[in-house]
Order: C-alpha cells, then structure tokens, then sequence
C-alpha cells in the first residue's frame, strides 16, 4: 500500500505533483537540489491551495492538513523510507540516471520508482536502477493540480502489481489513466509537440507571424492555447528535448526540430520561466518576439 510518495524536483511538475498527493492524505518528502526552488515550490503550492480555498473545490482545513503533510530537504537520503519515490526531475536522461544512482541504496527494497518523464524511454531508465520490475512510467499533466490525465507507461520489466499500485494511485488522485506503450514521446507528446514544431516552422518560414499563427490557432482550431503560446508554457527546452527524443528514436525527418527553436533554445529563450521566449513576459503584457 502506497503511504508515502517523495518527489525528486521542485519545479513546476514536482511541486504539483506533490500538491496533489497530500491533498489525497499521502505524507509527501520533496526532494530538490536546491533549498531556494523548494522553498519556491512550497509557496506556490501553499498560494495554489489558496485559490482552490477561494473556489471553495477544497475546504480551509484541506488546505492545512495537505500542507503539514508536505516536507521538504535537499538530502536524498530522506526519500529512503518512502512506498513510492515520482522523479519529476529535467528531461535529460543522463540527470535521471544520475539521481537513481544515489536514490537506489538508501530506498528501501519495495519501494516503487516512476519517473514522470513526457519522452524518454521507460525501459532504458528502469535499467538504470536496481529494481526494474518496481519502474515505472507516470507522466502527469502541466498544470498537475488542473490536468486530470495520467498517461501510464509499462517498462519491458515492470510486474504487474507495480501497475495495479500506480494505476489505483493515480485514480485516488482523481486523475484518469490513458495507458501507453513504451515508444519515444508516449501518446500525447507523439501528437502534440510535433505539432509545437510545425507551428515554430510556420514561424521560421515566414507563413505567419507570432501573432498571426497563435490566433489562427485559437480561433481557427478552437484550442484554449496558441501553438508558440503553449510552447512558452511547456518550456522550450522541454520541447526541444521531446523532439529530439522522436527523431533520434523514430528516425523519422518529419521530427526534425525546428532550427529557430533550437536558436531559442540556445539564446536562453525558454518561455514564460525564463520571461521570454515567442513572447515577451517582461512587461505588464506579453508581447510576441517575432
């Protein structure tokens, strides 16, 4: 029985993700290298919490009892005697291997791992640690606490009770599991970051300017998000990553990133996080930056 989840990274995934679990009563360890982002994360859950109070979707009480359910250290050795540890860490996989590397000898011996990669492949990461059978993939939405979708991704070594847990996990935290096969990017990433990827060649072709393609998007396509808006949400070098991930994978040249966004990348320009990216964030409105 899943009691205790820790979460390895503060950042906008690891923080929801840990919002959500003590909401559902679980006692949560939040893991992050740096004391300055988990003290950021404990602020945002706590303001993210307030507007749920001012909603009225969770109670005054709710909201204090999750919020004494949360701990937070940069010591990975306090994620030790967790049921479940979620890495919720950067898209890169050599940093996900790293952080088993240390989490593995203080875990104790049934403790599930998942990792809430939105890309990299669940069996070449569960080999990195020393419970295969106990790996699993868990890929959470962006916004966490928003998002009701949890896709679930199997491992070629993942057992089936490991499934059975997480899967009746994720339902306890109100989210609905959409289940996929162990390819590069999963479901919603196959689909939906090439399409990011057009729209920044759209962009780099001259079909349409940043203004143009988002509205075009909005209006034309009914999505609640433009293209390049919703890429400066993700994080562009969460794109990117994702992209590189299909077309190294798939081999494909239709998943060939864009240059422009690999310049973007590059320049610092990462989105909403980094105050600009197809949009400028730096002033009262944003402002489109081609």
């Amino acid at each position: 029985m899943i009691e205790r989840i820790g979460v390895i990274g503060a950042g906008q995934m690891g923080n929801g993700i840990a919002h959500v679990s003590a909401l559902a009563g679980h006692q949560v360890q939040l893991f992050d290298i740096s004391q300055e982002q988990l003290d950021r994360a404990l602020t945002t859950i706590a303001g993210n919490m307030d507007r749920q109070v001012k909603r009225e979707s969770i109670s005054a009480a709710d909201r204090s009892a999750a919020l004494d359910r949360i701990k937070a250290s940069t010591e990975i050795g306090e994620l030790g005697n967790s049921d479940l540890v979620i890495e919720a860490a950067s898209e890169r996989e050599a940093i996900k291997l790293s952080i088993y590397e240390k989490l593995c000898p203080g875990l104790q011996k049934n403790a599930i791992i998942a990792t809430n990669t939105s890309s990299i492949s669940i069996t070449r990461l569960a080999s990195g640690t020393d419970r295969p059978e106990r790996f699993i993939g868990m890929h959470f939405m962006n916004p966490v606490p928003v998002m009701k979708l949890v896709e679930l991704i199997r491992g070629l070594a993942t057992d089936d009770q490991t499934f059975s847990a997480i899967e009746a996990l994720s339902k306890k935290l109100g989210k609905t599991v959409a289940v996929s096969e162990d390819f590069p990017a999963f479901i919603v990433n196959r689909v939906l970051m090439p399409m990011l990827n057009e729209a920044v060649y759209s962009l780099y072709e001259g079909v349409g300017t940043v203004e143009a393609i988002d509205t075009a998007m909005r209006l034309g396509a009914n999505h609640p998000m433009g293209p390049l808006e919703l890429a400066d949400f993700i994080g562009l070098d969460t794109c990117l990553a994702v992209m590189q991930v299909l077309h190294e994978g798939l081999a494909d040249s239709k998943y060939r990133p864009c240059p422009l966004l690999v310049k973007y990348v590059e320049a610092g320009w990462l989105g909403r996080k980094a105050k600009r990216g197809f949009y400028d964030y730096r002033g009262e409105k944003p402002i489109p930056t081609r």
